[in-house]
């Protein structure tokens, strides 16, 4: 059994942090040895690594990671004792310098980036978060992962509709390109924030089509379907995906994901369970998701 996780951690950066009493605008210049190199914030990272705690999955999908150091030095610090000794992120092309990244238990065997591909028009970068794709060994049974952050609906779910189709038709391509004819006897799972609700004119039909695909949060009440509150518009919904292959799906007919709220800030109403002690009304926070998990047995 190996539990699978995805988390949008929301801004898992690194900043650097001037010594005390020190004002660079007032001098003439500054060396290294007067700046620390600190996880930002502070306060919500210590919730994010509770969510992270709570959740203690073996394999972890994170979006919104700054890059490699961050990664090492969030798990160094905060993660501490949680067995990731397996950790990943490659830089993409995204301007915010947010990444997907993985943190796992068991050893990563294969790893291939589509951060290089253009889109159809050759105007951009296809995936400015990249489609990583990875190979997990977990005892000796290899598990592979699609990990996405899907391009955000800034700007207006219409307006962004068509570069988000685009990556998801260009993900749906990759999964059929492994698996077609063969996956319905292989562990793989996309996983990761989608940006996109299922209902309406969705961005991820192609996905949400595929035979070789099971959404899982499917098995869940719709009412609790929701992994996202934006305050913006007092909104709850899906955005984050565990799409398991259909080999794993009928393996674990049983199994549900679960969703993990208590990092949630108290203006997200529609949760009222439990939060963390430090969680605020808008901040801090763990981030603007919720972590959804789910144990499989692979074999």
């Amino acid at each position: 059994m190996v539990r699978i996780a995805t988390f949008n951690a929301e801004n898992l950066f690194a900043r650097y942090r001037f010594r005390e009493n020190f004002n660079p605008t007032a001098e003439g210049g500054f060396g290294i040895n007067d700046t620390a190199f600190e996880v930002h914030d502070e306060a919500d990272k210590r919730i994010t690594a509770q969510a992270i705690r709570a959740v203690n999955a073996d394999i972890l999908c994170l979006q919104e990671v700054e890059n490699l150091a961050v990664l090492e030095r969030f798990n160094s610090r905060m993660l501490g004792g949680m067995g990731y000794d397996h950790r990943l992120v490659v830089d993409s092309h995204d301007p915010r310098m947010i990444d997907v990244a993985i943190l796992s238990r068991h050893p990563i065997a294969y790893v291939n980036t589509h951060r290089h591909e253009r889109n159809a028009a050759n105007t951009t970068w296809l995936f400015s978060r990249d489609c990583l794709e990875v190979d997990i060994d977990v005892d000796g049974t290899p598990l592979s992962l699609y990990v996405n952050h899907l391009k955000s609906m800034m700007g207006g779910r219409a307006q962004t509709h068509a570069r988000r189709r685009e990556q998801a038709e260009r993900v749906n391509e990759i999964v059929d390109h492994w698996w077609s004819g063969s996956g319905e006897k292989h562990n793989f799972i996309v996983l990761g924030d989608m940006n996109d609700y299922p209902q309406g004119d969705t961005a991820l039909a192609s996905l949400l089509a595929n035979p070789l695909l099971v959404s899982v949060i499917d098995r869940l009440p719709a009412a609790d379907h929701w992994t996202h509150f934006w305050a913006g518009g007092n909104e709850y919904h899906q955005l984050d995906y565990l799409l398991v292959s259909k080999a794993l799906a009928d393996r674990n007919k049983t199994a549900r994901p679960k969703i993990m709220r208590k990092g949630l800030p108290h203006r997200a109403t529609k949760y009222a369970g439990e939060r963390f002690p430090e969680v605020g009304h808008d901040n801090p926070k763990a981030s603007d998701h919720a972590p959804m998990a789910m144990d499989l047995k692979l074999v």
